[in-house]
């Protein structure tokens, strides 16, 4: 690199040498903006952009240092000047940073120049604008640390170019499609294809900018004393803006980027005096270069506007793709539920047609079951009456039994009262007979010893015994009517004991017609309460409220019916419902559910015994 270097510095010394009055275009244009002329004050706008300024200000201190370089060189070349210089000693980087900054000063004068005077769009096969990519390539070369891999060692500016993707976001497009453009396998042709997308996008000073602005992250891929890490990087970054007049449309597809020579060619920049440019020239150049400024800062400032805008459409893109998609949504939503409605007015006429059929169905029903119970409660009218009289009458018969049962009840008591006078006054007849019986024995033992003394003395025994007859047949009198009064007690006593146990006898079956009549009542009242309870009628539960039988809890289907039962109103299912009683209010046997029917059969069973 040191070599390639020292063999552009004097390549440029000779050509400085034969163009000794050559005017420099950019110095020119740099002087006519500082001097102030008058057409050029006209020509460009009063305020500039707030980053344009200082690259401007780089761009004077490149023509400075330039045109320094160049007296230094014309000194070199003359030393008949009378003039002693004492030159300072330069290291090689140094050199060499100065021979890359004439370099890449003479082939961007040169690429503007041909580009003006051709007027036109500049494509991949022009050769200052070739030559130029090359000098660029140098530049970024200068001072690169090579990077060791299995292979070798390896130099290549792909590096520092993928950290702009990270430091300006603007420019991923370029290094995406640098990295996916077919046919690039190295570094350094994907670094070639993202110089000439930035070139065409006119952002090559700008993102060079952004690297030499962070300068630390480019400490990692040059060396402390590379272009790139001096001031000389950013004076060619003040030179580069001059690039953006530049229309270039170059083809990177099917070019070998990979393979190309990066050789500078001299022979654009060694111009014969002859063919010098005039004085006339120059100033044409300059005018040129006075719009150029001018075109430059109206492009930037219709750029940002043109950004902006095209932010501005493309937010109102995405705006107008949700907007496009929530149409859609609310499209295909519209369209759904329009189906919907169709469906469900379909369901509703369905399910009006339906109801209709059951109204009408319900409406015959409830018909014939009002006649039924029309016809039912006249029935049960004149049962109810019947029934009414009935009761009436057994009413009156138990009033009558039950008065009849009181009277009974106080003969009862006074043939009680009767028994026990009775029994006491036979206890007192008993007692006094046991009396007589006792006197009786005494009035024997007296006579027997009366007898005795008679038959001792004849007199007084006659005597004595006449007077023994007599009190003996006296007793015999006494105890005669005693005993048949006794009799007649007892007579009188068992005949109240049979009355009494008659009168019993009697009770009892009082007692047991009272009990018959009152089961009777309870029954009539039973039945008189049934027959109230089936003429206030029975929740009669409609079709639509059952969906299983009560009793089975089977549900309900095109197989499996609903049926009423008579008695209790509820539904069941035919296996559940399939007996038949004659109930009170209806003349004929209808049908009843299994609970209702053996209900009732006990019922009937307990009437009748």
């Amino acid at each position: 690199m040191a070599d390639e270097a020292g063999e552009t510095n004097t390549a440029v010394e000779d050509g400085e040498a034969k163009q000794a009055e050559e005017p420099e275009v950019l110095g020119d244009a740099t002087d006519s903006e500082a001097s102030g002329d008058g057409r050029g004050q006209k020509e460009k706008p009063v305020a500039e952009s707030s980053w344009s300024a200082p690259i401007l200000s780089l761009a004077r201190k490149a023509t400075e240092t330039i045109s320094s370089g160049v007296s230094y060189g014309a000194a070199l070349r003359h030393p008949s000047t009378g003039s002693t210089a004492i030159l300072p000693a330069k290291d090689s980087m140094s050199i060499e940073r100065s021979n890359l900054l004439s370099m890449m000063k003479l082939s961007i004068k040169v690429l503007i120049q041909s580009s003006l005077s051709l007027g036109r769009t500049l494509d991949s096969d022009y050769p200052p604008l070739q030559q130029f990519f090359v000098v660029l390539e140098h530049c970024l070369k200068h001072g690169l640390k090579a990077k060791k891999t299995f292979i070798g060692q390896n130099k290549s500016i792909w590096g520092p170019l993928e950290l702009v993707e990270k430091l300006c976001p603007e420019s991923s497009d370029i290094a995406t499609s640098a990295r996916d453009l077919p046919g690039l396998k190295t570094g350094l042709g994907r670094a070639r294809a993202w110089l000439h997308l930035a070139l065409m996008q006119k952002k090559v000073a700008d993102y060079m900018k952004v690297l030499l602005d962070h300068k630390d992250l480019l400490s990692e891929f040059y060396d402390p004393g590379a272009l790139m890490m001096e001031e000389e990087g950013t004076v060619i970054v003040g030179m580069l803006v001059g690039l953006n007049v530049i229309d270039a449309n170059l083809c990177i597809k099917g070019e070998d980027l990979d393979s190309q020579v990066a050789v500078i060619d001299f022979s654009l920049y060694l111009k014969d005096p002859a063919s010098s440019e005039t004085p006339k020239d120059d100033a044409k150049m300059t005018a040129i270069l006075d719009q150029k400024h001018y075109i430059e800062e109206l492009n930037r400032h219709l750029s940002g506007t043109v950004t902006d805008l095209q932010a501005k459409m493309d937010s109102l893109e995405k705006t107008n793709s949700k907007l496009v998609e929530e149409l859609t949504a609310a499209t295909d939503r519209i369209n759904s539920l329009r189906d919907e409605q169709e469906q469900l007015k379909k369901e509703n006429e369905s399910i009006l047609q339906s109801s209709q059929k059951k109204e009408e169905a319900t409406l015959l029903d409830s018909q014939v079951e009002l006649e039924t119970y029309k016809q039912t409660r006249q029935g049960l009218d004149e049962m109810y009456n019947v029934v009414w009289k009935q009761y009436k009458e057994e009413k009156r018969i138990r009033q009558e039994l039950e008065r009849e049962l009181e009277l009974q009840v106080g003969l009862k008591q006074e043939m009680e009262v009767a028994m026990r006078l009775l029994e006491k006054d036979t206890h007192e007849k008993q007692d006094t007979l046991a009396a007589l019986r006792l006197q009786l024995d005494q009035v024997k033992t007296l006579n027997l010893q009366m007898f005795h003394k008679a038959q001792q003395s004849p007199f007084l025994s006659c005597v004595s015994r006449l007077g023994l007859e007599n009190e003996l047949r006296t007793e015999k009198e006494q105890r005669q009517s005693m005993q048949k009064a006794l009799q007649r007690e007892q007579d009188n006593s068992v005949e109240l004991r049979t009355q009494l146990q008659q009168l019993q006898g009697l009770h009892a079956v009082i007692i047991l017609c009272c009990i018959c009549v009152y089961q009777r009542s309870k029954l009539k009242m039973e039945d008189f309460k049934e027959v109230n309870k089936a003429l206030k009628g029975h929740a009669w539960l409609k079709d639509d409220e059952a969906t299983h039988c009560k009793q089975c809890q089977k549900e309900f289907s095109i197989s499996r019916r609903k049926h009423h039962c008579r008695n209790c109103g509820d539904i069941y299912c035919n296996s559940c419902s399939s007996n038949e009683l004659a109930l009170p209010s209806y003349p004929r046997p209808v049908r009843v559910c299994d609970v209702c029917h053996s209900l009732l059969l006990q019922r009937s069973s307990s009437t009748g015994s």
